[in-house]
């Protein structure tokens, strides 16, 4: 975390709101009160597809685009040392506290673990997840700052472009829609990363080592972010809202369509992030913050996503403390009579001795309550840090 800012830029409110619902999204899918009971569109598709679930992390990507161009303009859009030096250094630190949740994880989990000395449990990094969600808004964001500052505004659409092109034909040529071990992405991953240090992913009851948010992938996920940044660009080009509407759907219906037509011979799905699902997503991300606008800057209808500001005005912090809360809560053990071993972990008391009594005996709903629950306390304390104006820039 760089500092604690007590002073919030004037920006689009219905921005905030956006990063708001993805942080808020990506808190409560992340958190269901047990993992075997979840309702389908709270689950991310197994491999081609797309669910709801699958919006908020492209969704928060294709902000952090918008984002990045509104805070580049103090440096006229121009590499210079100062812009390259923050840059990086905001890159690290995203990286980093990515990699430090990784570790917490696996730290938590040993000293759970009766067999793990406390000194293993904290050198766990010969098996720690390198890459994961923060890591990769790290790299989008640094990789596609600088291309952003380098390249003319004019010449990005084709850089865009022919990222995902090259992608697309990598995919094509090297097995990239099988969910195998012979897939370009596995192979790359695995031969840079190592099997060790990357995520174990499962569909139709294959387990593989497969990182959806691997090394290669990365490279159409600058693209994206890459969007997100001329899409900023068409928003302050103007300043009337009715036509920064106009412009935002349009460029989200062609994008949408474009990506369900090239669905046909190219799947859209996340864990590959294939060009078909940046056109998607970008398309409905586009459209989705036009509406917004249309509703909170044009109409005045503010009331109802206050709930959504506490997020959106700390979005990265609370993403951070919504992971590190539920690693906590998963791992530390207290007593429960009706457990096999007589203990379960503060999540497994909350579920199994509250929710799943509030909720009748129905296991799906009680873990969407759960959900709820800690996307509720999360909030507490985002709403504290926003009513005392303090804003944690990560």
């Amino acid at each position: 975390m760089n500092h604690i800012d007590r002073q919030r830029p004037q920006r689009l409110l219905a921005l905030d709101i956006l990063r708001g619902i993805t942080i808020a999204g990506m808190i409560l899918v992340n958190n269901p009160g047990s993992w075997g009971h979840i309702y389908a569109p709270l689950e991310h598709a197994q491999w081609n597809g797309l669910t709801p679930t699958d919006l908020v992390f492209p969704f928060f990507m294709f902000i952090m685009g918008v984002s990045t161009y509104f805070s580049m303009r103090k440096y006229d859009f121009h590499l210079t040392g100062k812009a390259f030096w923050k840059i990086l250094r905001r890159t690290i630190v995203i990286f980093a506290i990515g990699l430090g949740i990784a570790w917490l994880a696996r730290f938590m989990r040993g000293m759970a673990d009766d067999s793990v000395t406390f000194w293993q449990a904290v050198m766990n990094f010969d098996q720690i997840r390198i890459l994961g969600v923060m890591p990769r808004l790290a790299l989008c964001y640094g990789i596609g700052s600088v291309i952003a500052l380098v390249i003319r505004r004019k010449a990005l659409p084709w850089v865009i472009a022919s990222i995902l092109i090259i992608y697309a034909i990598i995919l094509l040529s090297g097995d990239g829609f099988a969910f195998a071990s012979h897939n370009i992405i596995a192979r790359v991953d695995t031969a840079v990363l190592g099997p060790d240090h990357m995520y174990a992913d499962t569909v139709d009851g294959v387990t593989l080592k497969f990182d959806p948010e691997g090394l290669l992938s990365t490279l159409p996920s600058i693209a994206h972010m890459l969007i997100g940044f001329c899409c900023g660009a068409m928003i302050l080009s103007v300043k009337d809202n009715n036509l920064r509407i106009n412009k935002l759907f349009i460029v989200g219906t062609i994008l949408t369509f474009a990506g369900f037509l090239l669905d046909f011979g190219m799947p859209i799905n996340k864990k590959i992030w294939s060009p078909t699902f940046v056109l998607t997503t970008c398309g409905l991300a586009s459209s989705f913050l036009g509406l917004l606008i249309w509703i909170i800057d044009i109409k005045g209808y503010k009331r109802w996503c206050r709930f959504f500001e506490a997020y959106g005005v700390n979005p990265l912090f609370m993403y951070v403390f919504g992971g590190v809360l539920s690693i906590v809560i998963s791992n530390i053990h207290v007593p429960y009579a009706a457990a096999q071993t007589g203990m379960t972990t503060v999540k497994g008391w909350l579920y199994q001795a509250i929710m799943i009594p509030v909720a009748d005996g129905n296991e799906t709903l009680a873990s969407l309550l759960f959900a709820i629950l800690f996307v509720t306390a999360t909030w507490c304390v985002g709403y504290i840090l926003y009513k005392n104006k303090i804003y944690i820039k990560i």
